[in-house]
């Protein structure tokens, strides 16, 4: 399993000091960004000639309020692998306490093309190692 952290600041919330609802996306992404570079130093997924990894799928569950000032980490973890597809999970806690759920389903996708492809075998192997 993989870590971040995260500080809730003004500009992500509603008027009443909650997260906007979409705001948990952006933590979501950022974590999932430190994930990909905790697997290689080697490869920039982002920027890599041959594939991408776009979300065909995204969604949240709000378990507790999040407000801002919260600091909160979030587990990161491989919820599902296929050959050309993964889940990711995001579990929120702010000092212990367990807030949120996320999920993002990533397909392996040819640049050139935008063709679906099996994902690259080192790729999955590090993946495997997250797995839940």
């Amino acid at each position: 399993m993989f870590t971040a952290n995260v500080k809730v600041y003004f500009y992500d919330a509603d008027p009443a000091g909650i997260i906007f609802y979409a705001s948990i996306f952006k933590y979501v992404h950022a974590a999932y960004e430190d994930f990909l570079r905790s697997l290689s130093t080697e490869r920039n997924f982002f920027f890599d000639r041959d594939y991408i990894l776009p979300i065909m799928h995204a969604e949240a569950d709000y378990v507790r309020p999040i407000r801002v000032g919260d600091e909160l980490k979030i587990e990161v973890s491989v919820s599902l692998l296929k050959n050309s597809s993964f889940e990711i999970t995001y579990r929120f806690y702010r000092e212990n306490q367990f807030t949120a759920l996320a999920k993002t389903v990533h397909v392996c996708v040819l640049k050139e093309k935008f063709e679906k492809i099996e994902l690259p075998k080192d790729f999955q192997e590090k993946l495997k190692t997250h797995l839940s």
